[in-house]
């Protein structure tokens, strides 16, 4: 069969991958994309958007829970499992579908089946006919990401779940154990305490959202227990013991040297990622890789001319509109043009637990770390009039600043809609703005993002409402 030639094979469909396939076809390239699975990849359907879909269900529970608080009357709340996980799907199905429109749109071809790139500028897809040969002078690899699996805490799916049995949960949870307090650990968590399970989490750091400013972690903590959690952290699950005919779960947690034996109905392992890298024939091009990941420069570029690596594949951090925004930049370098790199430090990072949890830029601590003299604004939700009103006082917003330049080097929020929020500081990171043009910026009233202005403000001594 002869090769089919393009300008651009991109491989998975992802957040990553679709976008720098759209970007290059709307730049003048001839554009195929690779998918072995589902357009939208794991993001829009295992990831994502399917678990908003569910914290969605959770959070319109939680606040049917609430109805008397702001003068109304439900009776006796209740939920259907199967429809709240069929909604998910349904959200999910759409999206995906929505992804094929898009490459028809931009007239993109799309082959669906495993890629392996055979030689310098040559994919051979294995499909359901067989196989399909590519040229381009571009490859760009955007496989992903897939749960890790540790030695003995192996998720199958009935016990111990992984993302993906989560997501299509068949039973709810009476006793659950989540590994891990990541963003995905603490979303299902979230999900499932709040629509009933007597949830405990462990995290083998000192502190749950590890990577988050160490008081929002803090504050977020407090809330969780405050729901009912158990949270255990500098805690490490040894072993499961697995009883399948009682439908059992004995979970061996190593705290402070000794070991607690605790008993589950279901175990939710989110403990990392691992990059897709395995059977793409990388190592035989020369492809640098480190602990699973692509080792690329700023620009994606793995060191293989005409091959570059973006998203999760590519290493820290593992978002999706990081990927998107890689993809953007490859295709536009691949076109001749000159974009920015994308810099990680300036990408929000969202958690949409309840609280949510947002951030930006460094933590407090990482800034001092970086030898910066540090300015450090806060302020409460409960010194908000919207936030009051929306039954929402619990929160915090913080920001950081740079005492000699100004410059802002981190913000980082708690509570209610904040991954909505962010947006604003990101914005003021890329245009680098100082405190004076946020402090003089007019933010409207009432509003959640108040806050953020009383923030800067409180960062230099000139807060109003606290």
């Amino acid at each position: 069969m002869a090769a089919q030639n393009f300008d651009v094979i991109v491989i998975g469909a992802g957040p990553g991958g679709y976008v720098a396939a759209i970007r290059a076809a709307q730049l003048g390239q001839k554009v195929v994309i690779v998918e072995r699975e589902n357009l939208g990849g794991i993001c829009l359907n295992w990831g994502c958007i399917p678990t908003k879909a569910l914290l969605r269900s959770s959070e319109v529970f939680h606040l049917m829970h609430r109805a008397k608080e702001f003068g109304l009357s439900v009776e006796k709340p209740d939920f259907d499992l199967p429809a709240v996980v069929a909604r998910s799907r349904k959200v999910a199905g759409q999206l995906s579908g929505g992804i094929g429109h898009l490459m028809k749109k931009n007239k993109i071809s799309v082959v669906m089946g495993e890629a392996k790139i055979t030689a310098k500028g040559k994919v051979s897809v294995k499909t359901e006919k067989g196989s399909e040969e590519l040229t381009a002078k571009n490859i760009v690899l955007a496989t992903g990401a897939r749960a890790r699996n540790l030695p003995g805490l192996e998720a199958d799916g009935d016990l111990v779940w992984a993302y993906r049995d989560a997501l299509q949960a068949k039973r709810m949870p009476k006793d659950l154990l989540v590994i891990g307090s990541g963003a995905i650990g603490i979303e299902f968590a979230s999900f499932f305490n709040t629509m009933g399970s007597n949830t405990t989490v462990v995290e083998v750091m000192d502190r749950i959202l590890p990577v988050e400013d160490a008081e929002i972690s803090a504050f977020a903590k407090k809330q969780f227990v405050k729901q009912g959690m158990t949270i255990m952290e500098k805690a490490i699950v040894k072993q499961l013991d697995r009883d399948p005919k009682a439908g059992k779960v004995t979970a061996h947690i190593e705290v402070g040297g000794k070991i607690e034996k605790k008993v589950f109905d279901t175990v939710i392992s989110a403990v990392g990622i691992v990059g897709n890298v395995e059977n793409l024939g990388l190592e035989e091009l020369g492809v640098k890789i480190d602990r699973t990941h692509v080792v690329t420069d700023e620009y994606c570029r793995t060191g293989v001319e005409g091959l570059y690596a973006i998203g999760d594949i590519a290493g820290a951090p593992w978002l999706a509109h990081k990927a998107s925004h890689e993809g953007v930049m490859v295709a536009e370098l691949i076109a001749g043009g000159h974009p920015h790199a994308v810099k990680p430090e300036s990408i929000a990072g969202c958690t949409y637990c309840y609280p949510q949890v947002a951030s930006v830029g460094y933590t407090e601590a990482k800034a001092k770390e970086l030898g910066f003299d540090v300015k450090v604004g806060k302020f409460p939700f409960i010194g908000n009039g919207k936030a009051i009103a929306l039954g929402e006082p619990e929160g915090m917003i913080k920001t950081v600043f740079d005492a000699k330049t100004g410059e802002l080097l981190g913000a980082h929020m708690v509570g209610a809609e904040v991954t909505e929020l962010i947006q604003g500081y990101v914005i003021g990171r890329q245009l680098e703005t100082t405190e004076e043009d946020l402090m003089n910026t007019v933010f409207p009233h009432p509003t959640l993002s108040e806050m953020m202005h009383e923030s800067v403000l409180d960062a230099y001594g000139r807060v109003i409402h606290m």
